[in-house]
């Protein structure tokens, strides 16, 4: 693609790729990108499980959990061991998602033994004081009921509770459930967690591939063996319509979206495309123009892929006066069915492929975020080939393949909507 600057014609943009070496050590497999560049080492890695073990009764025990690991360990206590950390350099963080328990640290390369040892510390002899669990246990009861207070919140637990109703994904934590967290539950969880079997490890920066051996060994080799979580896929989005949950407040917010598909679906890209130039683009998406700038009805909407269980769900959102909730709603399914009818013109999807192909390479810019980026591209089932083929396969998209898609995935009739607020006009 050539591009021009105050008039002045820019050569071709080069293609893009990043040199991706598997590593394995003990039946422990990772993705390295190295460079030596700078002296950092970016390490990310995760269990398939998080919420989706959460008992029944005690959703949230496995943030909680996470969220201990970092509050001392061995004979550290909680501020020994965040002194140890801070003083070596080392950011260390855990935590737990919908079907993942994930780690990750960044470390300057000679930080690295230190790095390990606090991790490895953390991982088979957290300490789970009362005094620290009581903290970040009272921490995650005020966050969620300060979000129980606001129609943000109230509409996106609405919208995943309506839409998963017997799927671990709308079983989401409450205050009475994150305060029944306690040390015995934690440890089950803990002990369910941080093992060997089906871990997923994604490094990147300046180590070498004997480097990376000897870490994973160091690392994760003290773990048990353990067995591995299989976590169910994605059902389909429940047809719900509109689901409404009433709050006194000046304005609603609206949380819309309907069933996505694969990561590894031919027409991943083709559907990113329709997403960036339908409700993704900031002020250049359809919904941005015809919401906020013709209507003056909201400052943003946006929506995008959210990836859980293996599949990818559309989730926009947008906040709008009352009064003004019904006119918003039907401009939303108004641009849908245009998208889905008649898809881009030419001009949208070059820009949007522009976008697409053009911002790759940010998302390599540091170690941490190519970890980051691997680890998930791991947990999403898509292999090294995948990202190397992805300009290729942007390069090759035409406005006939994204119409295509728009006409096979966005489905008018299947779009849901969860409102909070004293929403008129539905």
């Amino acid at each position: 693609m050539t591009d021009t600057l105050f008039g002045v014609t820019l050569p071709p943009r080069r293609g893009f790729s990043v040199p991706i070496q598997m590593v394995e050590q003990d039946g422990i497999s990772a993705w390295l990108v190295e460079d030596h560049s700078v002296p950092v080492v970016s390490v990310a890695w995760a269990w398939p499980g998080g919420a989706f073990l959460d008992p029944p009764g005690r959703e949230g025990v496995a943030s909680i959990a996470a969220a201990m690991l970092s509050e001392g360990a061995g004979d550290l206590n909680n501020v020994a061991f965040a002194d140890a950390a801070r003083d070596a350099g080392i950011e260390l963080s855990f935590g737990s998602g919908r079907d993942s328990f994930e780690g990750t640290f960044r470390a300057l390369t000679d930080a690295l033994p230190e790095a390990v040892r606090l991790t490895r510390l953390a991982m088979t002899r957290p300490r789970l004081d009362a005094d620290a669990l009581g903290r970040v246990r009272a921490r995650a009861v005020q966050a969620s009921r300060q979000s129980l207070e606001t129609p943000a919140g109230l509409a996106r637990r609405a919208f995943w509770e309506a839409g998963f109703p017997r799927f671990p994904a709308g079983r989401l934590s409450t205050p009475e459930s994150l305060a029944a967290a306690d040390e015995p539950g934690i440890r089950v969880c803990l002990a369910g967690q941080l093992q060997r079997e089906g871990l997923l490890v994604a490094v990147s920066g300046a180590i070498d591939e004997a480097g990376l051996r000897a870490l994973l060994s160091e690392l994760f080799g003290p773990l048990p063996q353990g067995q591995a979580t299989v976590t169910p896929p994605l059902p389909p989005l429940a047809a719900y319509g509109v689901t409404q949950r009433q709050k006194a407040a000046p304005q609603s917010t609206l949380v819309f979206g309907q069933d996505g598909l694969l990561p590894t679906d031919p027409d991943w890209e083709a559907f990113q495309t329709v997403l960036r130039i339908l409700a993704g683009g900031g002020f250049q998406s359809r919904l941005m123009k015809s919401v906020r700038e013709e209507r003056g009805l909201t400052y943003g909407i946006g929506a995008g892929l959210d990836l859980l269980f293996g599949k990818a769900i559309v989730i926009g959102n947008v906040q709008t006066e009352n009064a003004k909730v019904g006119e918003v709603w039907g401009l939303v399914r108004a641009a849908w069915a245009e998208m889905a009818a008649n898809g881009p013109t030419e001009a949208e999807v070059v820009d949007a492929v522009a976008y697409l192909g053009g911002s790759l390479p940010l998302q390599f810019t540091d170690s941490r975020r190519t970890a980051n980026l691997l680890l998930n591209l791991r947990q999403t089932g898509r292999p090294p080939e995948w990202l190397a083929g992805r300009p290729a396969r942007l390069a090759a998209l035409d406005r006939a393949r994204v119409a295509a898609a728009a006409g096979r995935l966005l489905k008018p009739e299947g779009l849901v909507l969860a409102v909070a607020g004293e929403p008129q006009g539905l």
